[in-house]
């Protein structure tokens, strides 16, 4: 049995999802176009039916769902409820290379540096960066619910409207069998 109705509307679901994700991070996060760029869907149909699968760069999760610090738990909404992030900081916080790559790529400084004073850039950004680092263990990193937010919501529509989709498509199949015989 063909389930051309049911393939559609799977493909425009998962259209959506991308979609508003795509346009809550770039909304929410701006400058993040490699995690928006990397996020996209497969319907796939085979012997066991659809799948609709959701890919994106290993840290969007991180960065969806957030990371709750020693002190400050974080929470993510799904569109339904909030959840407590399942990602937290333990022992050790974001590491010093990466945040201080960061911080030459952003070109930050703190208030008062530049003004007369000589600036060793290695020492002074590896001090920020472990700084950065140690607040960011202790508080975590803030959820964007850019992809949770919009699967939640499209699901619940999904759930709702999947049977009329699936009845269409046995209607078009009863109707393609009784003309064939």
């Amino acid at each position: 049995m063909k389930t051309e109705n049911l393939e559609r509307y799977l493909n425009s679901f998962a259209k959506q999802v991308v979609k508003e994700s795509k346009d809550i991070l770039r909304t929410k996060k701006k400058g993040s176009t490699s995690l928006a760029n990397s996020i996209r869907a497969v319907v796939s149909d085979d012997s066991n039916g659809f799948s609709v699968k959701f890919y994106m760069a290993d840290y969007g999760t991180f960065v969806d769902k957030g990371v709750s610090g020693n002190k400050n738990p974080i929470s993510y909404s799904d569109g339904t409820r909030t959840k407590s992030s399942p990602y937290k900081y333990t022992t050790k916080g974001p590491p010093i290379d990466i945040l201080s790559k960061w911080i030459k790529k952003k070109g930050i400084q703190p208030k008062g540096l530049g003004r007369g004073r000589s600036k060793n850039t290695g020492q002074f950004i590896s001090g920020f960066a472990y700084l950065i680092s140690r607040k960011i263990k202790r508080e975590g990193i803030k959820s964007l619910s850019f992809f949770s937010r919009p699967l939640g919501i499209n699901y619940k529509d999904l759930q709702q409207d999947f049977l009329k989709q699936y009845s269409k498509d046995i209607q078009t199949y009863l109707t393609t069998f009784t003309k064939q015989k």
